[in-house]
C-alpha cells in the first residue's frame, strides 16, 4: 500500500493505493468509496484482495471529515451525496484518472452512482455494495439502533481509533443527516438515470439498513447494462463474506465491457 494526499481548498484528503501483482497495468483502476462511518483503514484487507483478484490498481480515500483527512468545515449538508461527485474532480486530477471504475459501499454506493453519471467520460463500470437508493423505515431504525450502541464508551473508542477527534462529527453527520426533515424525500433516482456504463448491484440478504427493494430500485433505474447479486450476509460484505464478494466481482471485472 502506498499513501498519498489529495489537495483541496477545503483541506487535504488522505488516499491509499494498492498495486496488483506485477506492478503497473494498462487496465483502469478501481476507486473505492466508503460508508457513513468508514475510512480507508476500515476497508481492512479488501483493497489488497481486490487488487490481486482483478489485476487492477485499487484506490481508496477518506472523505473530508473522515479518517486521516482534514476536518469538515461545518455540518454535513443534506446534498453531501451529490456533492461528492464534484469533489471527485480533485481525485481524478491528482491521480490522472482518464478511465476508472467506481465501487461504493452503503452511502458510498450512492456516491459512486453520482460519480458514474457525472463522470461518464471516464467511468467504465459502477459497482454498488449494500447501497441505499431511498430511505426506508429499516434504514432509520438501523441508524438509531447504532446510535444507541455508540453510547457505550468502548464503541465510541473504536470510532475514535479511526477518526480521531473527528469521531463525534462523523457520528452526528450520519445520524442527524439521515433523520433531517430536509433529507426525508431523498432518492437516488435522478442519478441512476444518468448511469450508462455497465453496473453490478450487490446486496446482502440480511442487510440491516436496506431491504431488497434497494438493489431492485438501483437495477431498475440505471440506463446501462445491469447485473445483480444477493449475498448471504448483512450490510458489510467485505467484512462478513469477503471471499464471496471477491468471487462475485471477478467475472464482472474481467468482462469485455470492463476491460
Amino acid at each position: 500500500m502506498h499513501e498519498a494526499w489529495i489537495a483541496s481548498p477545503r483541506g487535504e484528503r488522505f488516499a491509499a493505493r494498492w498495486a496488483p501483482p506485477g506492478g503497473e497495468t494498462p487496465r483502469s483502476p478501481i476507486v473505492l468509496l466508503h460508508d457513513s462511518l468508514g475510512c480507508v483503514a476500515l476497508w481492512r484487507e479488501f483493497p489488497a484482495m481486490l487488487a490481486v483478484a482483478s489485476g487492477r490498481e485499487v484506490i481508496a480515500y477518506d472523505r473530508l471529515g473522515f479518517g486521516k483527512s482534514a476536518c469538515h468545515p461545518g455540518p454535513q449538508p443534506t446534498s453531501f451525496i451529490a456533492d461528492e461527485a464534484e469533489a471527485f474532480d480533485e481525485l481524478r486530477e491528482r491521480f490522472g484518472l482518464a478511465r476508472f471504475m467506481a465501487l461504493g459501499h452503503s452511502v458510498g454506493g450512492a456516491m459512486a452512482t453520482e460519480i458514474a453519471g457525472r463522470h461518464a467520460d471516464g467511468c467504465e463500470a459502477l459497482i454498488t455494495v449494500a447501497a441505499q437508493a431511498c430511505i426506508e423505515p429499516r434504514t432509520l431504525a438501523g441508524i438509531r439502533e447504532a446510535e444507541h450502541a455508540f453510547r457505550n464508551p468502548a464503541a465510541m473508542a473504536r470510532l475514535t481509533k479511526h477518526h480521531g477527534d473527528k469521531a463525534e462529527w462523523v457520528l452526528r453527520a450520519w445520524v442527524d443527516t439521515w433523520h433531517a426533515e430536509a433529507f426525508a424525500d431523498w432518492t437516488l433516482d435522478s442519478a441512476l438515470h444518468r448511469v450508462t456504463c455497465p453496473t453490478l448491484v450487490i446486496h446482502g440478504k440480511h442487510d440491516e439498513y436496506g431491504s431488497l427493494a434497494q438493489p431492485e430500485r438501483i437495477a431498475g433505474g440505471v440506463a446501462g447494462p445491469i447485473e445483480t447479486a444477493i449475498l448471504p450476509c448483512g450490510h458489510v460484505p467485505h467484512r462478513e463474506c469477503p471471499e464471496q464478494l471477491i468471487a462475485t466481482l471477478q467475472p464482472f471485472l474481467a468482462g469485455p465491457t470492463s476491460a
